[in-house]
């Protein structure tokens, strides 16, 4: 091997180590999986050219692995985009849902009961018995109670009408959220405008009382 090729070599090497070395200095993941790849094309021309195939074989194999890992976090990082920019609909959740039915004059729940259970109306209408506040389809139910601390129910909850929900237990909702971190934000953003939304409700209320 001439004394350029060698020098070459030597490049290649010491430029494949800075580039291990910048992945410890990485603050997010999609960052350091960029370094790691640059440093995946960086170990694998050292070892093809320096005939080191212990060192070329391994970066052989972590090349396109992260790769794929790099695309999934991009991909998540769309995700999560979008449901922040969102019309923040139920579609993301309904395959991990079930249907229910109720007649009028049912309580779902009453204050201070236990909360497992988070609901989505179909069709009908509740209503929430201490602010006197009526659901409809589309509206979000009980979820408060089941993201709390204590995860008891905050209100009582009636049927005002038949109606036709789609329930999801909390156990269920750990585990979507553990696969897909998007869904999360997705419920975090959920929640927060529902609280928004019955915070401007009940200061209304107080309005026209006053």
């Amino acid at each position: 091997m001439s004394g350029l090729a060698i020098r070459w070599v030597d490049a290649a090497g010491y430029i494949a180590s800075v580039v291990v070395f910048a992945t410890f200095c990485m603050r997010t993941m999609i960052a350091l999986r960029v370094a790691a790849i640059g440093s995946n094309i960086c170990f694998i021309g050292f070892g093809l050219a320096a005939h080191v195939y212990p060192v070329l074989l391994l970066h052989v194999v972590l090349l396109p692995l992260n790769t794929l890992r790099t695309l999934e976090m991009v991909r998540l990082t769309r995700r999560i985009e979008v449901a922040a920019k969102g019309d923040l609909s139920f579609d993301p959740i309904k395959p991990f849902m079930k249907a229910e039915q109720h007649a009028a004059g049912h309580i779902l729940f009453c204050k201070g009961d236990f909360a497992d259970t988070m609901f989505v109306i179909s069709a009908g209408n509740l209503l929430v018995e201490e602010v006197n506040i009526t659901l409809g389809p589309g509206d979000l139910v009980g979820e408060i109670g089941v993201f709390s601390s204590e995860q008891v129910r905050t209100s009582t909850v009636r049927c005002l009408s038949d109606v036709e929900l789609m329930s999801i237990a909390k156990q269920h909702i750990a585990q979507i959220c553990f696969q897909n971190p998007g869904i999360s934000f997705y419920l975090l953003s959920l929640i927060t405008n529902r609280l928004l939304a019955d915070m401007s409700i009940l200061d209304n209320q107080r309005v026209i009382k006053d």
